[in-house]
C-alpha cells in the first residue's frame, strides 16, 4: 500500500508566486483537507487555486486557510434530486430566478451572521471584495431566487470549464436557495455544465442528492472538465 507523504503545513508568502501551491496529496489528516496557509487572494491566485481543487477558508483574525479535503463533495447535475415538495414551490410560490443581477447582495446575504454558525461568518470583507473583483470581470457568478421583487435566497461561486465551484448559499424563505440550485440544474445541458463542486458534506447539500467522492477522482473530472481554461462567463 502507497503511503501518503508528509510534511508540515506550508506557508505562502503573500505577493509571491500565485502559482506556489503544494500538490494536494500534502493536504493534513487533521485538520482534514488543511494544505497551506498565507499567501493573499488577489485574482491570479484564486484563479491558480481552483482548478487544482483549492479553496481559501477562514475566520476573521487567522491567516488565510487554503483547503483540498478529501473525499469532496461534489453534486452532479443528473442526479439532482428535486422533491416533490420542492417542484411544487418552485410551480406555486412565485418564486423567479434571475442570474448574475445582484452578486454584491448575495455574497453580504451569505456574510450575515448566522445562528446556526454561532453568530459568526467566515466570509470576511476581504473575501467579498476578491470574489466581487471576480465577478466583474466574469468569473464569479451568482444565481438568486426573488419573490415580489425581494432576493430572498441564492447563492455565489465561480465558474471556471464546465465546473461551477460553489461557495455558500442563503435562504430568507423556505427553499429559496433550493429553487436556486434546481433552476441552475435545469440549465445544465442548455451551459454544459458537469460538476458543481460542494466543497464540504452538509445536510441541506446531501438532501438535494450531493454525495463524496475521493479527492483524486475530483481532480480529474475538473481537469476533464476544463477548469484550466479560464473563459469569463457571462449570464
Amino acid at each position: 500500500m502507497t503511503r501518503r507523504p508528509q510534511r508540515g503545513l506550508e506557508w505562502l508568502e503573500p505577493g509571491g508566486d500565485p502559482q506556489a501551491f503544494p500538490a494536494p496529496e500534502y493536504a493534513l489528516d487533521e485538520p482534514a483537507g488543511l494544505l497551506a496557509a498565507g499567501g493573499d487572494l488577489r485574482p491570479e491566485r484564486l484563479l491558480a487555486a481552483y482548478p487544482r481543487g483549492i479553496f481559501p477558508w477562514y475566520s476573521p483574525g487567522q491567516p488565510i486557510l487554503w483547503w483540498c479535503p478529501d473525499p469532496r463533495e461534489v453534486l452532479f447535475p443528473a442526479e439532482f434530486c428535486r422533491s416533490r415538495s420542492l417542484a411544487k414551490r418552485e410551480r406555486n410560490a412565485g418564486f423567479e430566478v434571475r442570474y448574475d443581477s445582484a452578486f454584491g447582495q448575495v455574497i453580504d446575504a451569505c456574510a450575515a451572521p448566522r445562528e446556526i454558525d454561532g453568530g459568526g461568518t467566515w466570509i470576511t470583507t476581504e473575501m467579498r471584495e476578491a470574489y466581487g473583483f471576480l465577478h466583474t470581470v466574469g468569473y464569479a457568478h451568482s444565481v438568486e431566487t426573488w419573490h415580489d421583487d425581494q432576493l430572498v435566497g441564492g447563492f455565489y461561486g465561480l465558474w471556471l470549464g464546465n465546473v461551477f465551484f460553489g461557495e455558500s448559499m442563503f435562504s430568507r424563505e423556505p427553499d429559496a436557495s433550493k429553487v436556486a440550485l434546481s433552476a441552475l440544474v435545469r440549465r445544465s445541458t442548455e451551459l454544459n455544465l458537469q460538476l458543481i463542486d460542494c466543497q464540504m458534506p452538509s445536510r441541506h447539500l446531501s438532501s438535494l442528492g450531493s454525495r463524496p467522492i475521493p479527492r483524486s477522482e475530483f481532480l480529474g473530472l475538473i481537469a476533464s472538465a476544463g477548469a484550466f481554461r479560464q473563459n469569463p462567463r457571462f449570464f
